[in-house]
């Protein structure tokens, strides 16, 4: 097994890549659904715009925590993913779906500040939900949030990497009859 670490380990960005769309598309479909629940209940309760601006401290609070648990599930999945696939080095490719993570968002930003408004599809075609903060509102409190997110996504990423190695020890263990 020291001979196939040796040979194969490290960091396997193919996998890491496959493992960042992995995180990608479930943190997109539990957004989804809990957006779903989260309009479900509104509806059943009756509740109205007003009422729900009445206990917005208390819907930041949880939505935040949601979208904390969320992010923290999705890139576990990425990490799980990228482990399995690469086999050896979880840590460190959990670690690569984070940076995937980074690299893409980064280079989202970075084309829509260059593209401008022109190509924001998202304002042509209306009733998308949309955060509120442009450029101008940054505030501490978005900073730390950011910075929880990523720590939590890293998190997330390393403990999937290290489940999806683990995996392939057990298989391991087994041809090797221990």
């Amino acid at each position: 097994m020291a001979r196939q670490k040796d040979r194969y380990g490290g960091i396997k960005w193919g996998s890491a890549f496959f493992g960042w769309l992995t995180a990608t598309g479930t943190a997109v479909l539990l957004t989804a659904l809990l957006l779903a629940a989260g309009a479900t209940v509104g509806i059943a309760t009756g509740t109205d715009a007003g009422e729900a601006r009445d206990s917005a401290a208390t819907i930041g609070l949880v939505g935040g925590l949601t979208l904390l648990a969320v992010i923290l599930v999705a890139y576990f999945c990425g990490g799980y993913v990228a482990g399995r696939m690469a086999r050896f080095n979880g840590v460190k490719q959990g670690i690569a779906v984070w940076i995937w993570a980074v690299v893409i968002a980064a280079a989202v930003a970075i084309a829509g500040a260059a593209l401008g408004n022109e190509y924001d599809l998202l304002d042509r075609i209306g009733g998308f939900p949309r955060l509120p903060i442009g450029g101008d509102d940054v505030t501490t409190g978005s900073i730390v949030a950011v910075a929880i997110a990523l720590v939590a996504a890293l998190l997330g990423a390393v403990a999937g990497g290290l489940a999806g190695m683990r995996f392939h020890r057990r298989v391991d263990e087994a041809g090797l009859g221990r």
